[in-house]
């Protein structure tokens, strides 16, 4: 008999039909099943509520709740009821419950290539899951439980790890409730599932659910349920792809600071770019009141007491129109920084395409950009061939009429958050690359791959299918319809600018104090309050660089979970700052 023929005949569905998570169980039932079943996830215990006699139990133990913990309680047959014993501290989740019983449940046909799904082994694991954990806004489990029950069979924490890289690419925890507390339904349960945004491999969400789902079928369970929330599409089309479906069940949290957006939501602005978004929510969280002036631009003024202030995202009155213009001439801000001694490449304005190729012939590899220009536009990196530099120097005038050609410096793309003069993040750049699957050509994967990253960025993201995109794919030897083997990866870009598809990786604590020092220097050099820095580096622990490029209006989301909106708020209203 087929593997999973043999154990959908294990599930016995029509057994735990007749008892349900929502409903009291029958006396027999009920004293075989464990009382006041609570189970401590690291995050937060979850507490199944149908396991007790007394409403106000569970209503005490969501009260009791420890800082900096994100406290459930699930399958309550009377939410109104426990509500109604603590109005003040207790809400209802607004969040659905989905269920995929498993003896419906269909293996999937494939899986993404290169990615492996296991349990937790070392602690590097955790540690790298609680970090996608917080760029996900996402409550972490302490490392030091998880680790101790890293063998539990009762909670079962999964990650998925890049075959060749080693990185965590995401995870998510289960929950037997059968072992756990004799569940009369025979039932478990999905939670914490988040996978890393700057993830190139698809499918990996999917991939950790079926995971636990096929876990919990060998082991003989009736469902696998989920918790979700209401508005979270694209979550909920995953899990109705997998075949789960809505049930009746409710969760209640307590209202504490985690859970202050779920029953105490502020006014929301959904023009407002990711960008403006995360600063309009400190400055709310704070007290501080926002008008929009213009969504679509993302222009807003924060108010406290006397004082407003009008902002542009990031870009605030406090920025002079001295400080901006530097910024926004690249031929300036090279000026004065070389000026102060700080490390620039060496750079022309190129008048004519003779000047560009006479700069050429001197540098060997050379970068064409506009003069002035933001998010990528316009920008070829690494030319070494005289038609080259003239198509960058075409399409760099169609974004600004004055080119620039520099020297092309080999590194990492390193971009610092200098606020207040003090650098507050620092994050590695890399340019977008598809990697092969056998199947789908060189722009099928581009496509899919801009994609995600638009889902991952508010739409921020996405690799233009344009003339540098497409020098980028020739040059690695494909072409549109080439497809790529399993397996093969191809660079289709090569700077790495988030707005056209690169990705961003955090590294704020290594970055070496030389690096931080002419970062903050740069700041003060062109007397700007809030810029982002874009170094060359040959790593980000030694102090060795070159400044590229400063902006005057960096985005801040794309930092988390570094507090970026929340230094620039003190900078804008220090009277709000949290002690």
């Amino acid at each position: 008999m087929p593997r999973q023929h043999a154990l959908k005949h294990r599930i016995d569905r029509s057994s735990a039909a007749s008892v349900r998570s929502w409903e009291k169980p029958a006396a027999p039932i009920a004293k075989r099943m464990k009382s006041n079943a609570v189970l401590h996830m690291g995050w937060g215990r979850l507490i199944f509520a149908h396991t007790f006699e007394q409403q106000q139990a569970i209503a005490e133990l969501l009260r009791g709740e420890q800082g900096g913990q994100r406290d459930v309680a699930l399958y309550l047959r009377d939410p109104h009821v426990v509500v109604s014993l603590a109005p003040q501290e207790l809400f209802l989740d607004p969040s659905h419950t989905f269920r995929l019983w498993l003896n419906e449940y269909r293996f999937g046909r494939a899986r993404p290539q290169g990615v492996t799904i296991r349990r937790i082994h070392t602690a590097g694991d955790i540690a790298a899951l609680n970090e996608i954990y917080a760029k996900r806004l996402m409550v972490q489990a302490d490392p030091d439980y998880l680790w101790a029950h890293r063998r539990s069979r009762v909670m079962l924490y999964v990650v998925a790890e890049d075959a060749e890289t080693g990185a965590i690419l995401g995870g998510c925890a289960g929950a037997d409730h059968q072992l756990f507390f004799h569940d009369p339904e025979n039932g478990s349960s999905l939670w914490s599932l988040a996978v890393d945004p700057q993830s190139h491999h698809p499918g990996v969400g999917e991939a950790l659910v079926r995971y636990l789902a096929e876990h919990y079928q060998a082991l003989g369970r009736s469902y696998l349920d989920l918790s979700v929330m209401h508005d979270n599409a694209e979550a909920v089309n995953l899990y109705e792809k997998l075949g789960f479906r809505r049930v009746p069940v409710f969760c209640l949290k307590r209202k504490n600071t985690i859970n202050e957006a779920l029953y105490a939501p502020q006014q929301e602005w959904p023009s407002l770019n990711p960008y403006a978004q995360i600063i309009v929510r400190e400055a709310q969280r704070r007290g501080i009141a926002v008008q929009v002036v213009d969504a679509d631009e993302s222009y807003f003024i924060l108010s406290l007491g006397g004082r407003s202030v009008l902002c542009r995202e990031s870009l605030t009155e406090l920025t002079s129109a001295i400080a901006m213009s530097w910024c926004d001439d690249k031929r300036m801000t090279a000026r004065l920084l070389r000026q102060q001694g700080l490390n620039v490449p060496d750079q022309i304005t190129a008048h004519t395409a003779d000047e560009a190729l006479e700069f050429l012939a001197q540098h060997d590899r050379v970068v064409v950009k506009p003069a002035r220009g933001e998010q990528g536009q316009g920008v070829a990196v690494d030319l070494t061939t005289p038609e080259e530099v003239q198509a960058a120097l075409e399409r760099a005038r169609k974004v600004c009429d004055q080119a620039v050609v520099e020297t092309m410096v080999a590194g990492m793309d390193l971009r610092i958050i200098v606020i207040d003069f003090k650098m507050i993040a620092a994050a590695v750049r890399k340019p977008p690359a598809i990697v092969g699957n056998g199947t789908h050509t060189v722009k099928e994967l581009i496509e899919k791959l801009s994609r995600r990253r638009a889902a991952a960025t508010g739409g921020e993201s996405h690799i233009p299918l344009d003339e540098e995109t497409h020098r980028c794919v020739l040059e690695a030897g494909y072409d549109w319809n080439k497809i790529v083997p399993r397996k093969g990866t191809v660079q289709v870009r090569k700077a790495a600018n988030l707005h056209t598809g690169g990705t961003i990786h955090d590294v704020t604590a290594e970055v070496h104090p030389a690096l931080q020092a002419a970062a903050e220097k740069a700041a003060r050099t062109l007397n700007i309050p809030v810029v982002g820095l874009d170094f060359l580096v040959p790593d980000v622990g030694q102090p060795d660089y070159t400044i590229i490029e400063a902006n005057e209006r960096p985005g801040l989301a794309n930092h988390e979970p570094q507090p970026t909106a929340e230094r620039f708020i003190d900078l804008l209203f220090p009277q709000t700052r949290s002690l």
